[in-house]
């Protein structure tokens, strides 16, 4: 675009500071008509980011001994900003029960219905077993941190991805990708 149009040197300035990353939930809105997402819950999961193990969620949670921890770790990112006190996140170990949540509030968005991710949704997967199959169960979960439209890619943070929590990238056309929970931060 920049070149198509002949951007001068103001009209760049103007572009790079749209695109910072503080923007981005307001761009989403405006251009998708979606909620504004959350930081909050970004900021407290990428602070855990190399944790490796699970401790503390899986033990806030209640679970005495090291479980599948990754909806755990989604559940008490929520707790640290209140979000499950104030009724905007389930608190869920299973993914599948985190799905149910969504869906019976109807927050729930299935991959490929024309919906993009925004920053703080609650992505949901059904990985392929060694055969390449799905059972059209979620298998993980995590949070979406951003999303590239242009590129068609979404980025996340997960607990228990080998154990670990990490940042990911996904396409938005990957089929492993169940869906969405798109919480209303609001």
């Amino acid at each position: 675009m920049v070149e198509q149009y002949n951007f001068n040197q103001e009209q760049k300035n103007q572009l790079a500071e749209f695109q910072k990353e503080e923007y981005a939930s307001m761009w989403s809105a405006v251009i998708y008509g979606s909620s504004v997402g959350s930081n909050d819950i970004v900021k407290v999961a990428l602070e855990q980011v190399g944790n490796v193990g699970g401790q503390p969620f899986w033990s806030w949670y209640g679970f005495k001994e090291h479980v599948a921890w990754c909806a755990c770790f989604v559940s008490w990112c929520g707790d640290q900003c209140g979000y499950i006190n104030n009724g905007i996140l389930p608190k869920f170990s299973a993914c599948v029960d985190g799905i149910n949540w969504f869906k019976e509030k109807n927050e729930w968005h299935d991959r490929g219905d024309s919906y993009y991710p925004i920053v703080g949704d609650i992505i949901f997967f059904d990985w392929k077993d060694e055969a390449g199959n799905q059972d059209g169960t979620s298998d993980h979960v995590g949070i979406v941190t951003r999303t590239d439209i242009e590129n068609r890619n979404i980025y996340t943070i997960e607990g228990n991805t080998s154990n670990k929590c990490a940042e990911r990238m996904y396409s938005f056309d990957d089929v492993q990708v169940m869906g969405y929970g798109s919480p209303k931060y609001e």
